[in-house]
């Protein structure tokens, strides 16, 4: 599949009176090098704001396409998604919002640290965390760890309902050792399993997170959708699970972002309903 990766947005303002300039930056889908550089630019082009429409984002488009448009584009930025949603459909090219766009953010930290030092290209404005809605909460839930040599002959070929491998995000194609131990979040759902997981997946699940909210004593871990949004999945109050959350930054750190979570009915073990392997 040919993927591109794509941002359209405006250049910071050099001056109150000078217009502003939109960028549209195109790169190449990421490969699997250990070097995690990017493979290649592909095309920039800047207009006025005045001509920041879908006509010209078309002509651009097929410019760099050459007669082969991509099967799919990536986009991390919500103010992007617009514009760029309504060019792709009308070509027939697939539109996924989603923050693992690792090669374009490189290429827009990269320029703007050399054109734009006091700007950071890569920040959202993200809402505060909400609650998790009520007919989602899982009976119980806990941390695990698997070596990173086993994540894919335990959830590759089970008949999970739900189950995410991204190829890029696999152990070996990052360069884990397989006895690196990938750290997770395991919510036994009962009977809501399959709503939990369902709703989870509507929500597009990036990444999960530790955030302590009183040092030693209390935090909880917070869970990344969509482009932007936010969800308290789960709390505590006590020194024991703080270290066992901390621990599981730690690991995530070793595992180069990397980490998991799981839904099943209870802790048999016997049925998995759903699987994401997740990077941060």
């Amino acid at each position: 599949m040919h993927i591109w990766q794509a941002d359209f947005y405006h250049l910071p303002s050099q001056s109150e009176d000078q217009q502003r300039q939109w960028e549209l930056i195109i790169c190449e889908s990421p490969t699997l090098a250990s070097d995690n550089h990017p493979e290649k630019l592909v095309y920039t082009a800047q207009c006025s704001s005045a001509n920041a429409n879908p006509q010209w984002l078309e002509q651009q488009i097929l410019s760099v396409a050459k007669g082969q448009l991509p099967d799919k584009i990536q986009i991390f930025r919500p103010q992007s998604l617009g514009l760029l949603t309504v060019v792709a459909e009308k070509l027939g090219i697939e539109v996924e919002a989603t923050r693992n766009t690792e090669v374009l953010k490189q290429v827009l930290t990269e320029k703007y640290n050399q054109q734009f030092p006091n700007h950071n290209p890569l920040a959202l404005d993200q809402p505060p965390p909400q609650a998790l809605p009520e007919n989602i909460w899982g009976d119980q839930w806990q941390i695990a760890n698997i070596a990173a040599g086993q994540i894919v002959d335990l959830f590759r070929d089970r008949p999970i309902p739900i189950c995410h491998l991204p190829e890029s995000f696999l152990p070996l194609n990052l360069g884990i050792a397989h006895n690196i131990m990938i750290p997770g979040i395991v919510v036994y759902g009962g009977r809501k399993t399959m709503q939990i997981a369902r709703w989870i997946e509507q929500e597009n699940p990036a990444y999960i997170n530790y955030i302590p909210t009183e040092v030693g004593k209390s935090g909880g871990f917070i869970l990344e959708t969509g482009l932007v949004d936010r969800w308290v999945f789960n709390t505590f109050e006590s020194e024991q699970a703080t270290r066992v959350a901390q621990d599981y930054e730690q690991k995530k750190q070793v595992a180069k972002g990397l980490h998991f979570l799981l839904i099943q009915p209870d802790d048999s073990g016997m049925t998995y309903t759903a699987f994401w392997l997740l990077k941060a």
